[in-house]
C-alpha cells in the first residue's frame, strides 16, 4: 500500500532511475512485508535549479546527486522496522548507483489505514494483508 515518490535530477539515467525504484521496492517488502505488486511509485526528474540541499545538516555532507524518496504508507510499523527500511533503501541504491548513500533522503508519511486509500474505480478496496 506505499506509495513512493522519488525526486532526482535529470542527469539521472532511466536505468538507473529504474534501479532505484526497485531497491526502493525490494526493501519495502523486505522490511514493512509488502506484497510484490503492491508497486505505485513516480519519479520526478529535475533541473538542477529545482533541487535545494544544505551543503551539511546534521554532520552529512551531501553533493549535488541527492535523491529525494517520500513513502506515503499506512502506519503500525515500529521504530526499528522503519530504520531498517531506510538503511536498505540507502545502502542498496548506494550499492546500484552512483548516488551516495549520504544523498538519500527519505521522509516517511504515515496515515491511518485502509480507509485513506482507493486503488480504482473510486472505492475503497478490502486489502486482505491490511488489518
Amino acid at each position: 500500500m506505499p506509495f513512493v515518490r522519488i525526486s532526482l535530477l535529470k542527469t539521472v539515467s532511466k536505468n538507473d532511475r529504474k534501479k532505484i525504484s526497485a531497491a526502493i521496492h525490494h526493501a519495502l517488502m523486505a522490511e514493512f512485508d509488502i506484497p510484490q505488486f503492491d508497486y505505485f511509485h513516480v519519479i520526478d526528474a529535475l533541473e538542477p535549479d529545482d533541487l535545494f540541499f544544505p551543503k551539511s545538516y546534521l554532520g552529512i555532507d551531501h553533493v549535488a546527486d541527492m535523491a529525494y524518496i517520500q513513502i506515503i504508507a499506512g502506519s503500525g510499523r515500529n521504530y526499528d522496522q522503519k530504520k531498517q527500511l531506510f538503511a536498505a533503501i540507502a545502502n542498496r541504491i548506494s550499492e546500484v548507483t552512483k548516488i551516495r548513500k549520504e544523498d538519500v533522503i527519505i521522509i516517511l508519511v504515515e496515515n491511518g489505514g485502509k480507509e485513506n486509500w482507493s486503488f480504482g474505480n473510486g472505492e475503497i478496496q478490502d486489502l486482505p494483508h491490511i488489518k
